[in-house]
């Protein structure tokens, strides 16, 4: 008769012959958390291997992803398309098992794990969205969105202050349906965990507002009843201690941090086999333990049973089942955009200088009550940053009828937890805070767009032009940091014009992770009197200029300002800076230098467009080019070259007033005029 040590130990062997063939990999954590791995995943979880994105189906988040192997055996045991051939390949190039744990790649993989405590935090987003959406949609009879989110941690998890920030929230919230098991193995890379992890744990998360208990993690029986308990708690997210073996199993390294990141060697693996009882050959699984990890006819099962719950909620709440459909499939709302092109068009008549935070405000304003799937919040910063609209509804401890989150002074959290959100389906986050805090939040900001997930970032007081608050409050080199992130948007733009465009843009494209750089201080609203617009195609024959200008203005970059003759220069600028731009041309223009004015609110966008469009704005022929940004300075060298100018930033700036540090760091139209000059001086005496 087959136990539960019988089933766990397929998943130990799986892992043992994957990191052994790949000779990389950390067995340790597998082979400690099989026994809570068979009992969570056999006697607990609702899914369906047949359907990995079942929108009601249990999340499961390894946050130790280093324990890549357990998660990949108990997909492919459980019937998920990942073949014996897939966890043959572990760790090689384009395999469906890479290292860590990936979205996107894994069927059955919910998030992106790997860097510690990221998991963990995720994990609090997902469970906050089940409980956001159940108090939306659910109704007597009708619990349309039901499910728990559990959480494998190792000791790296808890040690990372992520976990922290993310897991006080969760207690303060009362996200019950949130169960985080605990490989308390009191091992880490370094040896014995107790020289400097020595704090009580279960304490800690008892004051966090969590439920908490301690097991032993290698008795099945014991974690199935600790999850029993769990499940129970009404107003309580859960955390079970589960004392485990790092490496349970190899006779001679079982207990040591020896298991933790390497292959136990084909001796020790033999050696396991003995002790464990375990007689097929590696990447054998006999028939009848891969009959009682089949969860395939189940997991069809509960899907048909709740799409039949679904259907009937249907026929008695039409309209909310119609909204509930399209917020899972992130459909954008009906001419959502005819109050975007209002607010646009009134600006353009008589808009005066503004602060493109409070552009950004009312855009928000304007957009926030068609889009019922937007959530947003703030990192104690609601007022700063704009993002709390009129009609936003705070979400409180108990109440989940809201759609706005004071995450506190948690960016790195609630970064994380945005991620959550998004992946959990239902849901469009956004939250803000300054520019230079996106240091806290940028690890977290990278694993958005490894994803490919559609969260926006509101990031404002984006330059020196914070002022007093000085240096440690003034971004310098955050936005060329987050533009060297693969696949991301960063919109910095000039005025309120542009702020629109950039919300609209943003708001278009569901995978990508998009940030607003926004000024604190007014700007004013640009003359787009010699702005040169896409040409009409069969797309847009049928456009509006205001709305042939916002398409120009997805460009990425554009000529803003066109020069009166063939242009012999031209100036790059973004956000504040443009204005600058545009006075330094009119400058030029009195001594008879024609100068083209390039606003570039998204360099990425730009770099995205077909050549001729590149060639078009910024011509190859024309190399004197200076590019002007209150920020570092090296980023630009791409467009304006090594016989070019930047005018940046070159140290972290002062506490003075906004005005007294542009002019003190050369960000003023006389400066950037007379770089121009200089530069052209040297094209002539290079010509002669």
């Amino acid at each position: 008769m087959l136990t539960r040590r019988d089933l766990a130990n397929a998943v130990r062997f799986l892992a043992m012959d994957a990191i052994q063939k790949a000779n990389s990999g950390h067995p340790g954590a597998p082979l400690g958390m099989a026994d809570m791995a068979e009992t969570l995943w056999n006697d607990f979880m609702s899914h369906n291997p047949g359907n990995p994105a079942w929108f009601n189906r249990d999340r499961f988040v390894l946050s130790n992803g280093h324990a890549s192997m357990l998660l990949y055996a108990v997909l492919h045991l459980t019937g998920y398309d990942l073949s014996l051939d897939d966890l043959k390949n572990f760790r090689q190039l384009d395999a469906k098992t890479p290292g860590h744990p990936e979205y996107g790649i894994v069927p059955g993989v919910e998030t992106t794990t790997g860097p510690l405590g990221q998991g963990i935090a995720t994990a609090v987003g997902m469970a906050l969205a089940e409980k956001i959406l159940a108090k939306k949609f659910n109704k007597k009879n009708f619990p349309v969105a039901d499910h728990y989110t559990y959480v494998f941690v190792g000791d790296g998890c808890l040690m990372e202050g992520i976990s922290h920030e993310a897991c006080s929230l969760a207690g303060t919230l009362g996200l019950n349906k949130l169960i985080v098991l605990w490989d308390n193995n009191g091992i880490s890379i370094d040896g014995e965990t107790s020289g400097w992890f020595s704090e009580n744990t279960l304490a800690r998360f008892a004051a966090y507002g969590w439920q908490t208990e301690e097991v032993d993690g290698q008795d099945g029986e014991a974690v199935k009843k600790a999850l029993a308990r769990a499940k129970k708690s009404t107003d309580k997210p859960v955390f079970i201690s589960c004392r485990t073996t790092i490496g349970f199993g190899a006779p001679t390294k079982a207990g040591s941090n020896s298991t933790h990141g390497a292959p136990l060697g084909e001796a020790e693996i033999e050696h396991a086999r003995k002790l464990l009882g375990w007689r097929s050959a590696p990447f054998d699984i006999p028939a009848e333990i891969r009959q009682k990890w089949d969860a395939r006819l189940a997991g069809q099962q509960a899907e048909k049973k709740w799409q039949k719950l679904f259907s009937d909620y249907a026929k008695k709440y039409p309209r909310l089942a119609a909204e509930f459909g399209a917020r899972l499939q992130g459909d954008l709302p009906g001419d959502w955009r005819a109050p975007l092109l209002a607010l646009v068009e009134e600006t353009l008549k008589s808009g005066g200088p503004e602060a493109t935070r409070n552009s950004s405000k009312k855009i928000l304003e304007a957009l926030a009550p068609l889009f019922p799937a937007l959530i947003g919040g703030s990192a104690d910063l609601s007022a700063s940053v704009g993002t709390k609209w009129s009609g936003a509804k705070e979400i409180t401890p108990g109440n989940f009828s809201g759609n706005y989150l004071n995450y506190g002074v948690r960016e790195f959290a609630m970064a994380a937890i945005m991620n959550g959100l998004a992946l959990h389906g239902g849901f469009l986050p956004y939250a803000g805070t300054f520019l230079v805090f996106s240091d806290y939040a940028k690890p977290a900001i990278r694993l958005s767009a490894m994803m490919k997930q559609q969260v926006i970032w509101v990031f404002t007081h984006d330059s020196i032009g914070v002022g007093e608050d000085g240096a440690t409050h003034q971004p310098v080199e955050q936005l060329a940091s987050l533009r060297m992130i693969p696949g991301i948007q960063v919109w910095r733009p000039a005025d309120a014009i542009e702020t629109a465009a950039a919300w609209e843009e943003i708001l278009r494209h569901k995978h990508i992770t998009s940030c607003l750089a926004l000024s604190r201080q007014n700007l004013p609203v640009l003359s787009r009197a010699k702005t040169i617009t896409v040409e009409k195609d069969s797309t847009t024959k049928d456009a509006t200029p205001t709305q042939l200008l916002l398409y120009t203005m997805h460009k990425g970059g554009y000529i803003l300002r066109e020069a009166a003759g063939e242009p012999q220069a031209v100036i790059i600028a973004t956000g504040s800076e443009v204005a600058l731009a545009v006075s330094a041309a009119e400058i030029l223009e009195e001594k008879k230098l024609p100068v083209r004015v390039v606003s570039m609110p998204c360099a990425e966008a730009f770099d995205q467009q077909p050549v001729a469009w590149r060639c078009k704005v910024l011509p190859p022929n024309i190399r004197a080019r200076v590019a002007l940004e209150a920020g570092g300075k090296d980023w630009w060298r791409k467009y304006v070259g090594l016989d070019g100018a930047v005018i940046g930033m070159h140290d972290f700036g002062k506490s003075a007033p906004g005005k007294v540090l542009f002019n003190h760091y050369g960000f003023t139209a006389d400066n950037v005029a007379k770089t121009v000059e200089t530069l052209l001086k040297s094209k002539n005496t290079e010509t002669k």
